[in-house]
């Protein structure tokens, strides 16, 4: 698949928060989670099945959202350190010489759902680790991910401060994060039984 060269429009829900929260503000400053590096797009999050017909129905099945990625070694690696212990569980889901799906973007890097006034998506569509981010569930532990462009993160400095930016909870939080456990085909905890075959892998 090709990557989109312009934002795709879609139609956000009523009730959407495109400008009124810090990561539209933080869209609006030109570095945020919402763009890549140069050369970043192998270790982007992957984007489940699930989370991939759920954006097609808000967009009316645009093509270009979605870019499929190899599954690299840098890529087996960072799935590896945000899933630490569960190594072997990963190299299952995502396979070497298999693919992933992950947002496209623009030429610029930007994702293609990002617009002048953020995210283009109703917050419920957006994928989890957009959701998520900047937090993480490491064991039973909330942490906060490394991401020096991130405005929340600058405002708050600390987890239970940036929860207060981004009018969460820790609760919220630990919900996201083990949906998207389930959605990439991983226990919603760590040591709890395999759910059925990976949400994760790419469609063939």
């Amino acid at each position: 698949m090709s990557i989109q060269s312009e934002p795709i429009q879609s139609r956000p829900a009523p009730g959407g928060d495109l400008s009124t929260t810090v990561c539209a503000r933080c869209a609006g400053q030109g570095t945020s989670c919402c763009r890549l590096e140069s050369g970043g797009g192998g270790v982007c999050f992957p984007v489940s099945a699930m989370e991939w017909d759920r954006i097609l129905d808000v967009v009316g099945g645009t093509k270009g959202a979605f870019v499929q990625e190899p599954n690299s070694p840098p890529f087996q690696d960072a799935m590896r350190r945000l899933f630490p212990g569960e190594g072997r569980a990963v190299a299952t889901l995502f396979p070497a010489h298999q693919f992933h799906l992950r947002l496209a973007t623009t030429a610029r890097g930007s994702c293609v759902f990002l617009g002048p006034q953020g995210c283009a998506l109703p917050r419920e569509t957006r994928p989890y680790h957009c959701r998520l981010f900047p937090f993480w569930i490491q064991g039973e532990r909330l942490t906060l991910l490394h991401a020096p462009g991130c405005l929340a993160l600058r405002e708050g400095g600390v987890a239970e401060d940036v929860l207060d930016v981004l009018g969460m909870r820790e609760r919220d939080v630990r919900t996201l994060h083990g949906r998207l456990r389930l959605a990439w085909g991983l226990p919603p905890r760590p040591g709890l039984p395999l759910p059925p075959p990976s949400f994760a892998r790419s469609r063939k």
